[in-house]
């Protein structure tokens, strides 16, 4: 039952499949829980389409970069704090509890976007939901793990992954559905309290974690568990492994307290465990100013600012590169154990920085050849539809659609009637103006302008995506479940983690700022210039953990890691030796 991180492979998979049909109450709880991480998956990657559509509802939004920021950003706000009061209900009541209030946080959250009459009551549901995904990202996988028999708990918790990127794949779906429904991102939004109802019902009947029974002694219960979980003959056994996990357990937390801060002086005051946490910090930070979440989160904003007016064909663009993600996350599985962890993030980070700044080129030559502005075609709605901004400038002549957007908030670009990527006008950007320029089947522009070459930034992200998530996806979260000695990998993972939830909350939070700032090329070169410091610290302070035991890791960190771009091998790392390979 109990023992180090078990991650999934071909052979694991086959025992996994096997045993669920042998046993199908081992997969009604992984999948029960497993809809935590699903809700994770969905509510973090809905925000991108609904956000469209709430620009569109509210003027106040779309004319208010840092409204739009807060709104997306402020999931992963609620999410830091719900990962930290999730921990403390964990031990406190139980992982099942934590579970069912994760579902109820969902559902109010759900039920108050969809119901909102102002931007802030979006923000405040944006929170609830936050607080939900919070505690699911850490009570779903920890349920799961602790419910599953050793044999196959890798390849069972590795599903909370899947349903994770799945949820996020389901999110694009859905937004792409409710297009052409009244109330468009209300149902969006609103979508995502019928799976936390499921899931808090399905949750009703399941029991708790057996290893948190026994922890509170409530070791009869703990049995009955196990009785169904595992074939009689392996209960014994398995009753004496959890009893052994959990007073060496108790026996450790002693060792380096149970107060939050003792435990933090004992952290840092290690010098294995500090090393580790330069490890394991660097790339969870890495990973998130690589940029993902702003694909993630504004991938339709991005789709509009390549060329894409309308917010279906954004929608369904945005498909792509939600759906790879997914796909690489079944990649990741194949691979990370073959190659190894470090060499899967190296090669990931190359891959992402030649795609940024391809992005930049592409958005940065995208707009030095935008359509021009005609002062015969932005007179022709009347003198006082022009942009104010338009009509005070002092060489107007010069300007071209990127010029008019950039110039003011207030400022619209209504492209050639003939053809988009002639002469255009630009506009006062009000609901009556744009009424006009389409009714003349015009195509109206706010974000980004007409590109001949629009579907090239389409398959630059596609490529991103490909390069992102086999290695810097999912390669970070398992470096930091093998680099920590046994004792103290709760704490030095939770501080990752939030230095990861805090990382993606600065990104999601400047995304839109940054490009009003430094236009979308000078954005993307700008995290071409994160993740090549990234890569260089990767390089310099993550060594490989791939086939080594925590005991062998801790040597290693002991001895000190010394980065070299040969040498190692797989035979290397069976025999037990201490030179990483890169």
């Amino acid at each position: 039952m109990e023992g180090g991180i078990v991650k999934p492979n071909k052979t694991e998979f086959t025992e996994c499949w096997r045993t669920s049909l042998k046993t199908p109450y081992i997969m009604r709880l992984a999948l029960s829980a497993g809809i935590g991480g699903l809700l994770f998956g969905y509510d973090t990657g809905v925000i991108s389409g609904a956000l469209l559509y709430i620009r569109d509802d509210f003027k106040s939004v779309d004319t208010n970069t840092w409204m739009q920021e807060t709104i997306v950003s402020m999931a992963v706000g609620g999410a830091i704090f719900g990962a930290a009061f999730g921990g403390y209900l964990n031990d406190k009541y139980g992982r099942k509890k934590s579970i069912l209030l994760a579902d109820i946080l969902f559902f109010v959250g759900a039920v108050i976007m969809a119901a909102s009459v102002a931007p802030w009551m979006i923000i405040v549901g944006r929170v609830f939901v936050g607080l939900g995904v919070g505690m699911a990202s850490m009570t779903s996988p920890l349920y799961i793990s602790e419910a599953s028999p050793a044999r196959i708990r890798g390849a069972l918790v590795s599903t909370n992954g899947l349903l994770i990127t799945g949820g996020q794949f389901l999110a694009y779906l859905i937004n792409l559905a409710f297009t052409k429904t009244p109330g468009t991102w209300r149902w969006m939004l609103g979508v995502a309290g019928v799976p936390a109802v499921v899931q808090f019902f399905l949750m009703l009947s399941l029991p708790e974690s057996p290893r948190w029974l026994y922890r509170q002694d409530k070791v009869k219960e703990a049995r009955e568990i196990l009785e169904k979980i595992y074939p009689e003959n392996e209960v014994e056994e398995e009753m004496k492994a959890l009893q052994s996990s959990v007073e060496a357990e108790k026996i450790e937390e002693a060792s380096i307290g149970t107060g939050f801060f003792s435990k933090l002086k004992n952290v840092w005051g290690n010098k294995i465990v500090r090393r580790g946490l330069y490890a394991g910090i660097t790339v969870q930070v890495a990973q998130q100013f690589v940029g993902i979440n702003t694909v993630m989160y504004y991938s339709p904003t991005i789709v509009q600012l390549a060329g894409f007016a309308s917010n279906e064909t954004a929608l369904a663009l945005s498909l792509v590169t939600s759906g790879l993600n997914a796909f690489g996350s079944i990649v990741s599985m194949a691979f990370v154990d073959r190659f190894g962890r470090r060499r899967l993030m190296i090669v990931s980070m190359f891959g992402i920085i030649i795609c940024l700044i391809a992005l930049s080129v592409h958005f940065y030559e995208a707009s030095d050849h935008s359509p021009k502005i005609s002062g015969v075609e932005s007179l022709h709605f009347g003198g006082n539809s022009t942009c104010s901004t338009f009509a005070r400038a002092s060489e107007p002549s010069k300007w071209n659609c990127m010029t008019c957007l950039q110039s003011s908030s207030d400022c619209a670009f209504c492209a050639n009637g003939h053809n988009n990527y002639q002469p255009g006008a630009c506009l006062a950007a009000t609901d009556a103006i744009r009424g006009m320029c389409q009714g003349e089947h015009r195509t109206w522009y706010t974000k980004g302008c007409p590109s001949k070459f629009g579907f090239f930034a389409v398959l630059l992200l596609g490529l991103y995506i490909v390069s992102y998530s086999p290695g810097m996806g999912t390669a970070p979260w398992i470096v930091n479940s093998e680099i920590y000695p046994l004792r103290y990998r709760g704490i030095g993972g939770g501080i990752a983690a939030v230095s990861n939830w805090i990382s993606n909350l600065i990104v999601s939070m400047t995304f839109l700022s940054l490009t009003q700032a430094l236009g979308s090329a000078g954005t993307f070169l700008l995290f071409a210039g994160f993740s090549t410091a990234g890569l260089v610290a990767i390089y310099l302070l993550v060594p490989e953990t791939k086939g080594l035991l925590f005991e062998e890791v801790e040597k290693m960190l002991d001895k000190g890691f010394k980065p070299s771009l040969c040498g190692g091998s797989d035979e290397d790392s069976s025999n037990k030796t201490v030179k990483i390979p890169v």
